[in-house]
């Protein structure tokens, strides 16, 4: 079955050329001209992935990301934010709302198609095949239920930080390079550079460890990348 992909945006020539070129790669698409009708299509049926227009009428897709990765029914979803907005505190942006993936406009049609395969190779990837929860002292990560708990109480993290903290719990002890994780937690098709992968560290250092400037889990290798460690302090 092909996987189905949901196209958000306002112009009907961006909708129409995004899913021709997706349904020439096999996938299943359908598309939408304002957040509430996509809203409520998730909520039917959740896709495969979404791509999300920025500056829709509202909601906008800031606002539609976040309530899709406020319910736990749609948080899974892969979302690539397509948007006209290309400065770098708007990429931080959208990705820290939860956003997967960032594209701007004008944008590449080959370029867009790629950047779907990838986040849906992602989510395949980070899927576990049964029940999987990693521990590590009062730690603990439900990758399953997408749910983290430090000392029984919830941290809500975005859905790239939870990538993070799942790729470099389950290579506890090993060192992983940014371009490793880059490769792993967004994948090959990334355009961006390894800078995305230390501010996505700090921001999840800020919300897991007790001391964030001096972590005991979550440790620099200084030039190399990241290990996940247990109760050592950097």
């Amino acid at each position: 079955m092909p996987s189905l992909i949901y196209i958000a945006d306002d112009e009907p020539n961006i909708r129409r050329l995004a899913s021709l070129a997706l349904r020439d790669l096999g996938f299943e698409t359908q598309e939408f001209a304002d957040g509430a009708t996509l809203l409520t299509a998730v909520r039917r049926r959740a896709p495969d992935a979404i791509v999300l227009d920025w500056m829709m009428p509202p909601p906008d897709g800031l606002t539609v990301c976040k309530k899709l990765r406020e319910d736990e029914a749609t948080r899974p979803v892969p979302i690539l934010m397509l948007t006209a907005r290309s400065e770098e505190v708007d990429r931080v942006l959208g990705l820290e709302i939860g956003a997967d993936d960032y594209i701007t406009k004008p944008f590449s049609v080959k370029e867009l198609c790629a950047r779907v395969r990838a986040v849906i190779r992602r989510k395949e990837y980070l899927t576990p095949s049964g029940d999987d929860v990693i521990t590590c002292d009062s730690l603990s990560v439900d990758v399953a239920r997408r749910q983290v708990t430090k000392g029984g109480v919830p941290i809500e993290l975005t859905m790239k930080e939870f990538d993070l903290l799942v790729m470099l719990m389950r290579n506890r002890g090993r060192v992983l390079t940014r371009d490793a994780l880059l490769d792993k937690v967004w994948g090959v098709e990334y355009f961006g550079d390894a800078r995305t992968v230390d501010v996505h560290i700090r921001y999840l250092r800020q919300k897991v460890e007790d001391e964030p400037d001096h972590p005991k889990w979550i440790v620099t290798l200084r030039g190399v990348g990241y290990r996940f460690a247990s109760g050592e302090k950097a």
